[in-house]
């Protein structure tokens, strides 16, 4: 008969055999950031020099901003035009509102505008659902629009199956305007810097989507003018370098740029992640994703 003083001894011994014969515990699920790290070189795509605009501004900080020529071709026309006239030479980030908008370009609404573009666009705001390639469905749902999905070029887009339009989502940038029919030249734009203001889809044209350095347009002191963010006083405003067309720099000099590309199998797999995040932390996964947590990644492909 063993000693009375053995089992407590051995007891230990047992749950570590136990423990050792169990199943291995499963592996941490994939965050959305790791799949798209790990995607291969073919599931990536090249964001075209023409369609970037880098902002610099006079204290270094930059942002680089991909321009979604196909959405809003006439808009996006004039903006290239403006950034190689040299229009921009003088222009200011005038308004910041908190958990809304920084907008930039003439503060005193007086300027003439830049020789050779279309002074008053048509109102690019929505187009015939599938009208830039089969848009990637997305299987959440979504609280703003009937039907949400990705276009194989790499935007998010809203929609009813009937239309579809680019959302107003953190980080997208609009052209500022006065009331209708005016639809903003170009000269003037806007980011959005807090939580998305979906009520602006469809009402102003939406021409592209800050890709990087975004801190440098979020970060700002806020402006306190007319309720909407102005800066009062003119020693307020931000004064910006220069704002020019990457495919109009040295090529040594070009920041270049690549997005997932929603038709890539590895798309679905960051979608999935992002509606059910994975523990130890999240323990209840949520079965849904605001399409604006579902922006398709991008990645700098070289260093600046």
């Amino acid at each position: 008969m063993a000693r009375r003083g053995y089992m407590p001894m051995i007891l230990p011994l047992l749950a570590l055999l136990a423990a050792s014969q169990a199943d291995p515990a499963p592996l941490p699920k994939p965050t959305a950031s790791q799949l798209a790290a790990a995607a291969p070189a073919a599931a990536w795509g090249q964001i075209d020099p023409a369609d970037l605009l880098l902002i610099e501004l006079a204290d270094g900080q930059r942002a680089v901003v991909w321009l979604a020529a196909e959405f809003a071709p006439v808009h996006v026309a004039n903006i290239r035009t403006i950034a190689r006239s040299g229009w921009w030479g003088d222009a200011t980030i005038y308004r910041v509102q908190d958990n809304y908008v920084t907008q930039w370009g003439d503060a005193t609404e007086k300027k003439p505008p830049a020789a050779g573009i279309t002074p008053n666009p048509p109102a690019e705001y929505e187009w015939r659902w599938g009208a830039h390639g089969r848009a990637i469905a997305n299987p959440y749902r979504d609280a703003y629009a009937a039907r949400t999905g990705f276009t194989p070029s790499g935007w998010a887009v809203a929609g009813d199956g009937k239309t579809q339009w680019l959302p107003h989502c953190y980080g997208m940038v609009g052209v500022a305007r006065n009331l209708a029919p005016d639809t903003g030249s170009g000269g003037d734009l806007y980011a959005v810097i807090g939580h998305a203001p979906r009520h602006l889809d469809r009402n102003i044209a939406v021409v592209g989507r800050v890709i990087d350095g975004m801190a440098a347009l979020s970060a700002l002191p806020r402006g306190t003018g007319g309720g909407l963010g102005l800066y009062e006083d003119p020693k307020q405003r931000v004064p910006i370098k220069r704002i020019v067309l990457v495919a109009d720099l040295p090529v040594a000099e070009r920041p270049t740029y690549q997005f997932l590309r929603p038709d890539a199998p590895v798309f679905a797999a960051t979608l999935e992640a992002r509606a059910n995040r994975g523990g130890p932390f999240f323990t209840v996964p949520a079965g849904a994703a605001d399409l604006c947590n579902l922006m398709v990644p991008v990645r700098a492909a070289t260093g600046r």
